[in-house]
């Protein structure tokens, strides 16, 4: 058991290896599970166990926590190139070539909220590009459940915001 766990972190280092941005815990999962390589408990394991040694680091929100490849993490996967077969290697860079713009959309669009000092809630929604804000946007709000709406939204609507805002601004 302890080879194939192995086996799983490996594949997840390579995943985040070979993208220039974060993956979340959902992409790695689905990609595993529709591989069927393991459980999505194993997976969950594994991942955790990529966390606690720093090989990968988290971002996480209300609702998603992102991935990243750490400095050490890599150092790892270059110690072991021979551990993931080429197939598996083929397997993850066709669901890159495949998926790429859909998984780099998902990751680039957050919206967060937050409980503020005077009991309103501030939600905090962000348009990113690798590791830069391109827009980020704090509205403060009454309710909890107008921050919820305001982040579900978000996802729906980033890029007809974002582009009502610039088409306004630059007038």
């Amino acid at each position: 058991m302890a080879e194939a766990l192995t086996q799983y972190k490996l594949i997840v280092l390579y995943m985040l290896d070979h993208v220039d941005f974060p993956l979340t815990n959902t992409q790695i999962s689905n990609f595993v599970l529709e591989k069927e390589y393991t459980t999505y408990f194993t997976i969950q394991q594994a991942i955790s166990e990529l966390i606690s040694a720093e090989l990968i680091r988290t971002e996480s929100t209300h609702n998603n926590t992102h991935y990243y490849i750490t400095p050490a993490g890599r150092e790892t996967l270059s110690y072991f190139p021979d551990k993931i077969s080429s197939a598996i290697k083929e397997d993850v860079l066709s669901y890159f070539a495949e998926n790429k713009m859909e998984l780099k959309q998902e990751i680039s669009v957050i919206a967060d909220y937050y409980k503020t000092t005077g009991q309103d809630f501030a939600v905090r929604c962000q348009i990113r590009e690798k590791e830069r804000s391109l827009l980020d946007l704090t509205i403060a709000v009454k309710s909890k459940g107008q921050a919820e709406a305001i982040c579900a939204n978000w996802q729906k609507q980033d890029e007809e915001v974002y582009g009502y805002l610039m088409d306004l601004l630059l007038r």
